[in-house]
């Protein structure tokens, strides 16, 4: 099945997408004042304020130590994760910065920091129908009619996909290339839905997030269910983008970056829901012994 997803990895250039605004950018009345130049600001970046990182155990859960200091959230809470293995990786992502701490390639206490501070105030209900939602438009659930090659590609790689989820669950998952979207079966929404409760509310965000990361529901069950690699399934959420990058090339820095920042994302959301689901406790506390 992967055989022929594999091969659309061939260079060149990519298509690029169109400049926003479109036509009906122009029409607004009276004349244009030019907007000044936007200067590109990079990721936020930190001096790295810390020598050791460590984690100790608290009544809540597992902290994180930097020096003599307890990390915390951006709400001021104190930074607690229910598993001792959780706390190790976030651990190692603070004790991985070098002269200056990129918080944007923190996936782990980024998610940690969300379930933590729960800004949009969801509760576990609420989290469940989030990520069941994305049924709706699920990357894999919308067929093209055309090209005959891109349709023979999506057939192949996705619908493999979509017959284990139905087997697995005992659901049925339909396709289409209607742009309303796919018909799904209220049964198959409320098996997901009670498949999903036995999940805590911190898995719960993790699914959202790597579901978000692909645009797809089933690839995120596939991941978690050990049935796709992180890579596999990365591709096959881009297995249009990839179809394109190989008839028409790409640029390829932009590419791969790209698409290294969806694997990573991708990688970190699967860890996280393995390590909130999990109660081991690990012995080896100090990274730096």
């Amino acid at each position: 099945m992967w055989r022929s997803c594999l091969r659309l990895r061939g260079g060149g250039r990519r298509l690029l997408n169109r400049p926003a605004g479109g036509p009906c950018a122009s029409m607004s009345p009276g004349p244009t004042i030019p907007s000044p130049a936007r200067a590109y600001a990079p990721p936020t970046e930190r001096k790295r304020f810390y020598q050791n990182v460590s984690i100790t155990q608290g009544e809540g859960g597992f902290e994180i130590n930097l020096d003599q200091r307890k990390l915390k959230t951006p709400q001021a809470k104190l930074f607690t994760v229910p598993s001792e293995a959780l706390a190790i990786a976030v651990a190692t992502e603070w004790d991985s910065q070098q002269d200056t701490i990129k918080y944007y390639t923190m996936h782990l206490t980024t998610l940690c920091n969300t379930s933590l501070d729960n800004p949009t105030q969801r509760n576990k209900d609420q989290l469940i129908r989030a990520a069941v939602k994305f049924l709706d438009t699920d990357t894999i659930c919308y067929r093209v009619e055309e090209p005959e090659t891109l349709v023979e590609l999506q057939r192949n790689e996705w619908d493999p996909v979509i017959e284990w989820a139905e087997k697995r669950y005992g659901v049925e998952i339909n396709s289409s290339t209607s742009i309303m979207g796919p018909s799904i079966p209220a049964k198959t929404r409320e098996v997901l839905v009670s498949h999903l409760a036995s999940y805590n509310t911190w898995a719960l965000q993790g699914i959202e997030f790597v579901a978000a990361q692909l645009k797809s529901l089933v690839l995120t069950l596939g991941l978690i269910d050990l049935h796709l690699t992180v890579e596999q399934a990365v591709l096959l959420s881009r297995l249009e983008e990839e179809y394109q990058i190989q008839k028409w090339g790409n640029i390829e820095w932009a590419h791969d970056y790209e698409l290294q920042e969806l694997r990573a994302r991708t990688a970190a959301g699967t860890l996280f829901i393995h390590l909130c689901s999990e109660s081991t406790t690990v012995k080896h506390k100090l990274l730096n012994e």
